[in-house]
């Protein structure tokens, strides 16, 4: 595929929109319509090179899916198809919601998951994001002090993730081409 696969896990919707919007900064030039992890198979994962990913944070700082109380699955009915999959030489890039004020202990946990989950299946991650300017008390998705990727509290930052995002975005769009470029050369 020489376009970035963007799938998103949500309940509310709000992780679909950061991925809408996050989707049209890039441009439909680079990257294909943003698909709901629930909808999707690991065949359709596979056929990318470059996948942005995306999640929100449920629980006790846990993947989003029916045993957290979202009503469609997510994340925890889609991780059991990543079984024996590699993603080496697959390049992925991060963005995690959460609530930093109700949940800071533990703010975009998710993203954490995700991060750990897909590293350990051979993916280089992209797109880390400075932790500068959140207010949170604990983040598994914190490494060498930066996020492993875009962090959004639309709930008591809303104000600020259009922002984000289009920092997030032009930051991250040279190395999603950088490895499309790649992994065209190598195919």
């Amino acid at each position: 595929m020489n376009k970035v696969g963007l799938f998103f896990g949500t309940d509310s919707g709000t992780t679909r929109l950061i991925g809408k919007k996050i989707a049209k900064l890039l441009g439909a030039d680079l990257v294909d319509k943003p698909l709901n992890i629930n909808r999707a198979t690991i065949d359709d994962l596979l056929q990318y090179d470059v996948l942005i990913l995306g999640t929100a944070t449920y629980g006790a700082g846990e993947l989003p899916g029916v045993a957290n109380n979202a009503k469609d699955g997510s994340w925890i009915e889609f991780l059991p198809q990543l079984a024996g999959a590699d993603f080496t030489g697959k390049t992925v890039a991060l963005y995690g919601l959460g609530d930093q004020e109700k949940y800071g202990d533990r703010f975009v946990n998710g993203m954490a998951k995700l991060y750990r989950i897909f590293k350990d299946l051979g993916a280089t991650i992209v797109g880390e994001w400075s932790a500068e300017g959140y207010t949170f008390t604990g983040s598994d998705a914190v490494l060498d002090g930066k996020f492993v990727g875009l962090a959004i509290d639309n709930n008591s930052q809303g104000m600020l993730t259009d922002a984000r995002l289009s920092e997030w975005t032009a930051a991250v769009k040279p190395q999603l081409e950088a490895a499309l470029t790649a992994s065209s050369q190598v195919g």
